[in-house]
């Protein structure tokens, strides 16, 4: 345990070890005579004796070789706080840890005592780096006057190189520096000088090792802008788009040692291929709606240009408490990266499928391609053609519907992970109009936005919103395919109402989907633990009969979950009960992979 103080800081660890030549009981003492918190603090998070000691198989040979190693690390601990005038006392057992020979070595150590005396808190007299980039923004602090913290130092020489690099400097470094302490004013000097090089352009993308993908397909992929300014954040996006396909275990973009005569600069790729087949499962379980049973193949490289194939099989509804039965999906996915420029891809996919869903149930296929765009490592698209067959019973009766469908999506992804984030924006627009080519198909547009916000307080605390909207134009409900249409309740929309409880009513008391959809959800998620979280959640939505929303109904659920954080993403259990709205009563638990939302 250690005990500290502005003034005074003591530790003591009593450790019992068990290995040969370690000492018995082994005690830490820490003194700070005239400390700060800081300085403190600093001395604490860097002295690994207190971690050697810690570790019940540590010998005496050991913590002699952790204190050496803490004279070094204190010492820029220190420095790295604006102190460069500590003195730094370890003794083992009385012992000046410096003046022991390692042939030396006690076979035991009973006590260490670490004395630092920090000395006074160093200013800078004088805070200059130069010449600077244009836009060249430094640290805050290091200027005359402030704080002399050797962290700034390096950020300041940091910036002002990645200033020119961002201005096609590529070869731009610190080629001087003059930095003197005043010990007897308590304060530093620091002159750093800049030399930019010459402009830089991309030369040729080199391409070193083996690999199953083209070596022209590479050169696709990656995009490099050979002939244009050197630009950092371009390097990036390159290896960004390999690694995007993911073909690749590695992937290392390596600038050229040196420049070419016409100042370009060749770049040296690396790859590491991963495996080309990959299988997969998942499973999830709600009260209402029953079990959910996954799976997927792919193969990430399947014509030697890195283009992915992907099968998933769907069965859901198994075991399920409402009144539909098994659902049952199969889809494929073809996609090629770097279809006509680097950043727009192809995709071609079809697909069959059976709902059984509570109020219709619905026979479908499809079939379809279109194209994929980055705009950023945010901002994308996608848009394509799909052909879509239909075969519905449900309460308006039995009909078959072959429609042309254009979906159109634009994603904004501000998270930091789409699995569980703490803060960030989420934006997904989507437009998919409708030409109806046979059966009872009548033209529309079913448009739907998917809205999520999150900010994390403290350490433990994130608050997490989100908002769905939906609307089916022109068409009719019988016109469209049910599956577009707009049901609430149960997990993704309403958690502890029924699945899909909430729809249209007709005037004989069946039930269809709705054309307008608003869905609302509110969480706040509380880290217990580093694995463990809990989560109180409010969900609410409406469903109305027209396309705009007006004359429908809203329900509510609201509850609570346990969150267990796996490493790559969290398991989820909610409990939910009705909050309002008459769509059902009792208890619903939902169990899923990551978050809700």
């Amino acid at each position: 345990m250690i005990e500290s103080s502005p003034r005074n800081l003591l530790a003591a660890l009593a450790l019992l070890s068990t290995s040969a030549g370690a000492a018995v009981a082994t005690e830490v003492r820490i003194t700070e005579p005239g400390g700060d918190n800081s300085a403190v603090k600093a001395v604490e998070s860097a002295a690994l004796t207190v971690r050697t000691v810690a570790n019940e198989e540590a010998t005496a040979q050991d913590i002699y070789s952790a204190a050496l190693a803490d004279y070094s690390r204190i010492v820029g601990a220190l420095y790295a706080r604006g102190y460069y005038g500590p003195v730094v006392n370890i003794r083992l057992d009385g012992r000046e840890a410096s003046y022991i020979a390692p042939l030396s070595v006690p076979s035991s150590i009973g006590v260490v005592e670490i004395k630092v005396q920090t000395g006074p808190a160093f200013t800078f007299s004088r805070a200059e780096i130069g010449p600077l980039a244009p836009g060249t923004v430094l640290p805050d602090g290091f200027a005359a006057g402030k704080p002399a913290e050797s962290g700034l130092i390096r950020q300041a020489a940091s910036a002002g190189v990645e200033a020119w690099r961002a201005a096609s400097h590529a070869k731009a470094e610190i080629s001087g520096q003059r930095i003197a302490a005043n010990h007897r004013n308590a304060t530093l000097s620091a002159d750093l000088k800049l030399s930019p090089g010459p402009a830089v352009t991309f030369g040729k993308l080199v391409i070193e090792g083996d690999s199953r993908v083209r070596r022209k397909r590479l050169h696709d992929i990656a995009g490099l802008p050979e002939g244009d300014p050197f630009d950092p954040e371009k390097l990036e996006d390159s290896a960004d788009r390999l690694r995007k396909t993911g073909a690749f275990r590695s992937v290392r973009l390596a600038e050229a040692e040196t420049l070419a005569p016409d100042d370009s600069m060749d770049i040296t790729l690396e790859v590491v291929d991963d495996k080309p087949r990959r299988f997969g499962f998942g499973a999830e379980l709600y009260s209402q709606e029953g079990l959910s049973l996954s799976s997927f193949w792919m193969h990430r490289n399947l014509l030697g240009g890195a283009e992915r194939l992907r099968f998933d099989l769907e069965i859901s509804g198994v075991g399920g408490a409402d009144d539909g039965g098994e659902d049952f999906s199969l889809n494929g996915l073809f996609e090629r990266p770097a279809t006509f420029d680097p950043d727009t891809g192809l995709y071609v996919l079809a697909g069959i499928k059976r709902d059984n869903e509570p109020n219709y149930t619905e026979d479908s296929s499809k079939f379809g391609f279109g194209l994929t765009h980055d705009f950023s490592d945010r901002l994308s698209a996608r848009s394509g053609l799909l052909l879509n067959y239909s075969d519905i019973r449900d309460d308006l009766g039995e009909r078959y519907m072959y429609h042309a469908m254009f979906p159109t999506a634009l994603t904004w992804d501000g998270r930091e992970s789409d699995l569980d984030t703490r803060n960030g924006f989420y934006l997904n627009l989507q437009a998919t109009p409708l030409l109806g080519l046979g059966g009872e198909a009548e033209d529309g547009a079913q448009i739907k936005a998917d809205m999520r916000a999150y900010r994390g307080i403290g350490e433990r605390l994130v608050l997490a919103g989100r908002l769905q909207i939906g609307s089916i134009l022109e068409a009719s409900a019988q016109g469209v395919p049910s599956d577009l249409l707009f049901f609430s309740g149960g997990g993704g929309t309403v958690r502890g109402q029924p699945y899909q409880s909430l729809a249209v009513e007709l005037d004989n008391g069946d039930e269809i989907g709705g054309r307008s959809f608003i869905g609302l959800s509110a969480e706040a998620r509380m880290g217990v633990t580093r694995s463990i979280g809990v989560v109180a959640f409010a969900d609410a939505g409406f469903i109305g009969p027209n396309s705009w929303m007006d004359d429908g109904k809203w329900h509510s659920g609201a509850g609570l979950g346990l969150r267990y954080d796996t490493g790559i993403g969290p398991i989820r259990f909610d409990v939910a009960a009705p909050m309002g709205g008459g769509t059902g009563d009792g208890v619903q638990f939902y169990i899923g992979i990551g978050q809700a939302f």
